[in-house]
């Protein structure tokens, strides 16, 4: 046989294996409980979102999830941890913004690519960042804000819950949409930095909706902004930022499932369409919009996308703002 026939032949066998094995895998699949690895820890955002897929899909087809909480390095240790394991459906990860699209940027050196090591399964659902001040503030709205800064560079300070964080790269884009600098303050954590600006040793914060949602309902906080595209359910009389002005403005915390890359594409198409299906349910959507978030869902492929073009946003962001890892 001619020696590149014998190549072809040998590599289409090889294929014809491979995807036997795949349909084979998918058709029993899952014979035994998932590993679902949370990269921080119990009550959060990240942990919320996956306890209710895994919770609407135990409960509707019979899957069993083992959740696992494991905190670290920014969310980067449980990725890592998930990137290591076997690619064959039973270890997922639930990433989001911080260590899928941002601290690839924010550290000198990751243990892992999340374009190259990991096989999108599904978005699941985006929060947006809500700027607020204290009720007692002379900022009325973000317009007034941002003048305030305009006439005044650098005097008007702004607090998030971290370095690199959402929320602290959400308030660098709006400065450079609006061509104004504010001053940074970050903390260790949303709960002194909403003491803070309560108390008005900062002037406003870029916070979680549900960090502020409490003491905006009691009046206490006053939100003048929102940095998703669209108003936030929880708060639908709050303008978004583009809304002010800045048109295409747009920046959430979003989470989704994931697998180790080369898993099996008949077992991602499974659980990208039983996520989707749980997604659409209105228990699942009510849980989550109580956070503040909104159900998306897709195909893999739409959140391969997702994930390379925020990818590339958010590492321009940490570049222009020179954040580092704390």
């Amino acid at each position: 046989m001619n020696p590149s026939r014998f190549v072809l032949a040998t590599a289409s066998v090889s294929l014809a294996l491979a995807l036997f094995a795949g349909a084979a895998i998918a058709q029993g699949y899952p014979a035994k409980p998932i590993r679902l690895i949370v990269p921080f820890p119990p009550g959060g955002g990240t942990d919320i979102a996956a306890r209710t897929i895994a919770n609407k899909l135990s409960e509707d087809v019979k899957w069993t999830f083992v959740v696992e909480n494991k905190p670290g390095a920014g969310g980067n240790l449980g990725v890592e941890q998930a990137v290591k394991s076997p690619a064959d459906g039973y270890t997922l990860v639930i990433g989001q913004t911080s260590n899928l699209a941002i601290n690839p940027a924010l550290y000198a050196k990751l243990p892992y690519d999340p374009l190259r090591d990991l096989s999108p399964v599904a978005l699941i659902v985006s929060a947006p960042v809500v700027f607020v001040v204290a009720a007692s503030s002379r900022y009325t709205s973000l317009g007034d804000l941002l003048a305030a800064a305009k006439t005044d560079p650098g005097g008007v300070t702004f607090a998030s819950p971290g370095n690199g964080t959402v929320s602290h790269l959400a308030g660098e884009l709006l400065q450079r949409a609006a061509g104004v600098r504010l001053t940074h303050v970050p903390y260790k954590g949303a709960s002194q930095a909403l003491t803070d600006t309560l108390g008005g040793q900062v002037q406003s914060f870029m916070s979680s909706v549900p960090s502020a949602l409490s003491q905006i309902r009691a009046g206490r906080l006053r939100a003048i902004a929102v940095s998703s595209a669209t108003r936030a359910r929880e708060l639908p009389e709050v303008p978004t930022i583009a809304e002010a002005g800045y048109k295409g403005f747009g920046a959430s915390t979003w989470y989704g499932l994931l697998a180790p890359a080369r898993t099996p594409a008949p077992v991602i198409a499974r659980l990208n369409a039983e996520v989707n299906r749980a997604l659409k349910t209105p228990e699942v959507r009510e849980r989550l919009a109580a956070e503040g978030g909104e159900a998306l869902g897709g195909s893999p492929e739409q959140f391969a996308s997702f994930l390379k073009a925020e990818h590339a946003k958010w590492g321009r962001v940490v570049k222009e703002s020179g954040a580092k890892a704390e």
